[in-house]
């Protein structure tokens, strides 16, 4: 006797008991799914017009309070990291260096993955340096250029280096920090900046005493050596008399 088959189901049936079932839970994960939707487009509404506000008002900026107001109103946007390296700036053509590095070192705190890390250190570098902290602004340079190897500050850093321990005297640092420079940058700008820099610093050949003495005649035209007085020259008019040499005794003839 042939198996009965079993008894086929509505799909529409299986459906409706499905949403009947489980209705409140699809419910709440739409809901939830449109908050999340509604939430995230508001957030990139409200960063964006935040970010446009930061960038406005960073754009009219001309002053260090300027700048800090972009700072302290938004602090978290692009334009106050911005903000932070223009505010170095103004507060450095003010002579206030110390003021300048630190707000450079705030820079770097907060933003320390930034691509503008390496220029706010060489900044940083640069005010040491005018406040005569020559040895830290030499650590700093040659801590960039390791930091950074493959960035443009490497070799900004090891010519600004070099060209600071030229000013400070220092030729024989400043010759082995060029020829460090022209190995590792041969064929680059960098490298012929700093064999230019090396040239510069070349002590010029002394001069033999004979050169320094001046030009000497030529042996022709130099005074013969004198061997006794001169003759007093003749008058003129007077009577040359000739002077023949007495003649050289010979052998006695025969009287």
């Amino acid at each position: 006797m042939p198996a009965a088959s079993p008894p086929k189901t509505d799909a529409a049936i299986e459906t409706r008991v499905f949403w009947l079932r489980f209705r409140n839970e699809i419910i709440a994960a739409l809901v939830v799914v449109l908050l999340a939707a509604f939430g995230y487009v508001g957030f990139r509404m409200y960063s964006d017009s935040r970010k446009a506000a930061a960038a406005d008002l960073l754009a009219s900026a001309k002053t260090v309070s300027d700048y800090q107001q972009v700072i302290t109103r938004f602090p978290d946007s692009a334009p106050a990291a911005n903000a932070y390296l223009l505010l170095a700036d103004a507060q450095r053509r003010e002579s206030k260096f110390a003021d300048a590095n630190a707000t450079l070192q705030a820079f770097l705190n907060k933003h320390p993955e930034s691509e503008l890390a390496s220029t706010a250190r060489l900044a940083i570098a640069g005010n040491l340096d005018a406040m005569g902290k020559i040895d830290e602004a030499l650590a700093l340079y040659q801590q960039i250029a390791t930091t950074y190897p493959k960035s443009y500050a490497a070799p900004l850093a090891l010519i600004s280096r070099a060209h600071l321990l030229k000013s400070k005297k220092r030729n024989d640092e400043a010759r082995q920090a060029c020829e460090a420079i022209m190995t590792q940058y041969r064929e680059s700008f960098w490298g012929r900046e700093a064999m230019q820099l090396l040239f510069s610093m070349k002590p010029s050949t002394p001069l033999s005493p004979a050169a320094s003495a001046g030009p000497q005649p030529p042996p022709l035209l130099a005074r013969p050596p004198e061997t006794g007085p001169m003759p007093p020259a003749p008058s003129p008019g007077a009577k040359r008399i000739t002077v023949h040499p007495a003649p050289s005794p010979g052998p006695n003839k025969p009287k």
